[in-house]
């Protein structure tokens, strides 16, 4: 007899004699229960083994996502295409917000892009669990695969809309030069920060049903504060005159430094005084919450990997 049938069979007899509780029956056996939560480094193994598994389920929502539509995955490059028209005629034009601002259509796109990759990500790490309940209780995995596999869906569809946006931008003028070969690099860091807070919102979406309805609320405000509009460095230092440190406050936010650093590659004319090169505050802010929404991230979903699904 195996040792998993004795156990079954020790545990039935422990159950009619009262002699001994399962739970001590399993630590003798060296039994653990099948949704037990792995140690931290053996969760992260698991999921690098299913690295094929998340990568196809994220092609796979991005292929059907548009399938039923005419104009299929066009759409991935219009959304926010439209998006950053309706902004440019709202604050552009009518509000007056490109008047000290040089190429600010490229400015605009680049701001609008680069956000929505970040706003997309968190909003669908939100439903990534709530959303696939069906699929957490009949099979047995890495909870995360899911999170993982939503923001490589929506790494994918920026892959795209930042060719369009390179177009864009030499169509307006701009030239590429030597920096445009950092751009994959804050698109790392980038992607790091939006798997961890992709990670940590999938989590409080696991247990708030309310968040969803607040996120649109949450990123809409976090779009206004980040400068996507608007340069941080005019509105605040030069035309509101306040010190410095307000601005570098601003730009510890993450989605602003990431644009800023971003708009100071592909922009000439964006902040001058800078060059290609941002102050240290930008960077400092991109490399620390790559590294800390990353590792918390994980750290935070992993510890309640046995409760999703439940309920």
């Amino acid at each position: 007899m195996s040792q998993p049938e004795s156990a079954v069979a020790d545990a039935q007899a422990g159950g009619r004699s009262g002699q001994e509780p399962l739970a001590k029956l399993a630590e003798r056996y060296g039994l653990r229960r099948s949704i037990a939560r792995p140690r931290f480094p053996v969760y992260l193994r698991q999921l690098w083994e299913r690295r094929h598994f998340i990568l196809t389920y994220a092609t796979s929502r991005n292929v059907s996502k548009y399938s039923s539509s005419a104009l299929g995955q066009l759409w991935q490059v219009l959304t926010p295409l439209l998006n950053a028209a309706i902004y440019f005629l709202m604050f552009g034009l009518i509000l007056g917000g490109s008047k000290n601002i040089t190429n600010y259509p490229a400015f605009l796109l680049t701001g609008m892009f680069v956000f929505t990759y970040t706003q997309r990500t968190v909003t669908a790490g939100a439903k990534s669990i709530s959303g696939n309940l069906s699929l957490i209780r009949a099979l047995h995995f890495p909870r995360a695969s899911l999170p993982l596999a939503y923001t490589i869906q929506e790494l994918q569809q920026l892959a795209i809309s930042m060719g369009v946006l390179l177009v864009i931008v030499v169509l307006t003028g701009e030239l590429p030069n030597w920096f445009w070969l950092m751009i994959p690099l804050v698109l790392l860091m980038q992607t790091m920060f939006n798997i961890g807070a992709g990670l940590v919102i999938a989590r409080m979406g696991a247990s708030m049903r309310d968040l969803n309805q607040l996120l649109p609320f949450i990123t809409r405000t976090w779009l206004y504060a980040s400068g996507v509009f608007f340069s941080i460095q005019d509105k605040v230092v030069e035309a509101a005159h306040m010190p410095q440190w307000v601005a570098d406050i601003m730009y510890l936010n993450p989605a602003a430094s990431y644009i800023e650093w971003m708009r100071d590659i592909l922009i000439a004319s964006h902040n001058p005084e800078w060059g290609h090169n941002p102050p240290p505050i930008i960077w400092i802010s991109c490399v620390f919450w790559a590294v800390f929404a990353l590792s918390f991230g994980f750290w935070y979903f992993w510890r309640a990997e046995e409760r999703y699904g439940r309920g």
